[in-house]
């Protein structure tokens, strides 16, 4: 555990205050006086007669005992660190965990000089196997911390009290249990276990993640938020509020609470402060129960520009001169979470006018456009992509949207739209670009129909940003500028403007309170894009190798995803460990 090098408190920290500009002598004098006929301390009489606001004796503190500074305020705090440290603790000697990165856990205390609160936090690091990290905050802002993990337990106390989920989940096992849907419904919307849920769902909201799930194993739940594109563990709930907590999710989204066995999936709408969002739901039963993924779809949110996706240079050129185009195909590739629909909303927000017919078929519909006809496919009544595009087509349609090109029906169909005048977006999992080609060559499409009906394809992923708040320069090491100046070799200069590769920096978050402590803040594009040349075409023509493609592309002008990741490295934007995540296969 990280220990302050100050200790004399009492005396040192008046002086401290007095040298750095914080008060002056005479006020500083005065106060002293005043501590020992009041028996007030230097901080309780600093902030009673207004001289400091509370955050910068906190900040003056901080810097005396050499320690981190943290406003809680600003900090969301997932309830799974906060189950690290029991109530009375927190409590008693006023400190308050908020991050947990790795084996060290982060915690806020008010006086470094207690040290019957050190040795506590020594002892309670020992028992969770963590290295305990001190910070030092305001008692206001640890009070806020503390109330969270108060609510949390209070409101988890009350479910385990008034909810008898054995009983439940063994009356909806009997006959009749469809009939007695509507009282069960009732007795759900009465119990504590409401509250848990709104938790789980409005600190997600609150947190900005993009995904929640809800694990059950053999002894408890996990319950997991996505941030950024990494996966945090934000609480562990009893293993028998499992059965609960889904039926009150089932009921919001409504599904049938009486069906465990088979996959369900629904939606519904919530609002949180001043944001607006849509869950899609996903159920699916495991061996421990039934687990629930739920994603977030912010409606406040508007859709970003393709420079603010990260877009730019050649690749930028590409995409706006293929989309204004009036018909050819415009495929986007990539795994599932990379960004591919996001990429695909941007790009018919443009395309958006009232001189044109835009249909959509999607699976599901996660962003409503006014303007846009959007359709959602549903395979249980035979509504797939191939059905639904024929349908499309019959809809005089100026442009086309289709989920996912998964096989052959679907891939001859969008070509087929886009050979007879139709502007068609849709998306495909490759790991690249050039990979596009062969995998639609794969389901059975002839190389002449794709290298007359395909206009570009691009690649992408998404990175996390540094954030700006901390952002600061770190060392260049010599393996990292090798590998930096080796992939940028060929990369067009446009992509270069303002870096001097000769004396290349690279930069990290430090960690603060804006970003959580994890250095990063938001996400943005890496792209790849293959624009389909002559020359390429007649490589595809010929079914040549993704070597001969990349190099023909390259001579172009095409840059692959890792170039442009280190493009953004060298910009300031991400860092080396966020592209070498998203980029190795």
């Amino acid at each position: 555990m990280n220990q302050p090098v100050k200790t004399d408190y009492s005396h040192g920290f008046g002086k401290f205050l007095e040298e750095n500009g914080f008060i002056k002598p005479d006020i500083l004098s005065r106060l002293q006086e005043e501590g020992q006929k009041q028996e007030q301390t230097l901080s309780q009489l600093i902030l009673g007669q207004n001289i400091l606001e509370e955050e910068e004796l906190a900040k003056a503190k901080a810097a005396f005992f050499n320690i981190p500074y943290v406003d809680l305020r600003h900090v969301p705090v997932l309830p799974g660190v906060l189950a690290l440290i029991p109530q009375e603790s927190m409590n008693f000697y006023n400190f308050a965990p908020f991050e947990l990165v790795g084996q060290v856990l982060k915690v806020a205390i008010t006086d470094p000089t207690n040290l019957s609160a050190l040795e506590a936090l020594e002892f309670l690091g020992q028992k969770q196997n963590v290295q305990v990290q001190l910070y030092l905050a305001s008692e206001s802002s640890i009070s806020i911390i503390i109330g969270k993990k108060k609510n949390l337990k209070r409101v988890v106390g009350e479910a385990l009290k008034n909810i008898e989920i054995k009983e439940k989940t063994d009356n909806l096992k009997k006959p009749g249990a469809e009939a007695k849907k509507q009282d069960k419904s009732e007795n759900i919307e009465e119990a504590p276990i409401i509250k848990i849920v709104d938790v789980i769902l409005s600190n997600a909201i609150e947190a900005s993640a993009s995904d929640i799930h809800i694990e059950p194993s053999e002894k408890d739940v996990r319950v997991r938020y996505r941030i950024d594109g990494i996966l945090h563990t934000s609480l562990m709930l009893p293993r028998n509020i499992l059965a609960a907590v889904v039926t009150r999710i089932k009921i919001l989204s409504n599904l049938k609470i009486d069906e465990s066995r088979l996959p369900q999936d629904g939606r519904f709408h919530m609002d949180v402060g001043k944001k607006s969002v849509d869950l899609r739901v996903s159920i699916l039963p495991l061996i421990y129960g039934e687990k629930v993924v739920m994603r977030i779809l912010d409606k406040t949110g508007t859709v970003p520009t393709l420079e603010e996706l990260g877009l730019a240079g050649r690749a930028l050129t590409w995409v706006k001169e293929n989309i204004k185009k009036t018909h050819g195909i415009f495929l986007i590739t990539g795994p599932t979470g990379s960004g591919k629909s996001t990429t695909l909303y941007s790009v018919l927000s443009i395309l958006n006018t009232a001189q044109v017919n835009i249909v959509t078929l999607e699976d599901p519909v996660e962003y409503f456009i006014e303007g846009v006809n959007q359709s959602q496919i549903n395979p249980d009544i035979g509504l797939t992509f191939a059905t639904g595009l024929r349908s499309i087509l019959r809809q005089d349609p100026n442009i086309v949207m289709v989920g996912e090109i998964r096989d052959k029906e679907t891939a001859e169909l969008a070509v087929h739209a886009a050979l007879t005048g139709h502007l068609v977006f849709s998306t495909l999992h490759t790991n690249n670009a050039i990979g596009a080609m062969p995998r639609m060559i794969d389901m059975g499409i002839e190389p002449f129909l794709l290298i007359a009906s395909v206009n570009v394809v691009a690649a992408q992923r998404l990175v996390r940003k540094i954030c700006s708040g901390c952002k600061q320069e770190t060392r260049l090491t010599a393996p990292i500028e090798q590998e930096i100046k080796k992939s940028l070799v060929g990369v067009p200069p446009e992509y270069l403007e303002g870096i001097d590769v000769k004396q290349l920096k690279i930069y990290k978050g430090s960690g603060c309170d804006k970003c959580g402590k994890t250095g990063y803040s938001g996400r943005m594009g890496i792209f790849e894009v293959l624009p389909t040349t002559v020359e390429i075409q007649d490589l595809i023509q010929n079914k040549s190798s993704a070597s001969k493609l990349y190099e023909a592309a390259a001579k172009f002008g095409m840059i692959t995803l890792k170039q442009d990741g280190i493009v953004k490295v060298v910009k300031g934007i991400t860092t080396m460990d966020e592209v070498i995540r998203v980029t190795t296969e």
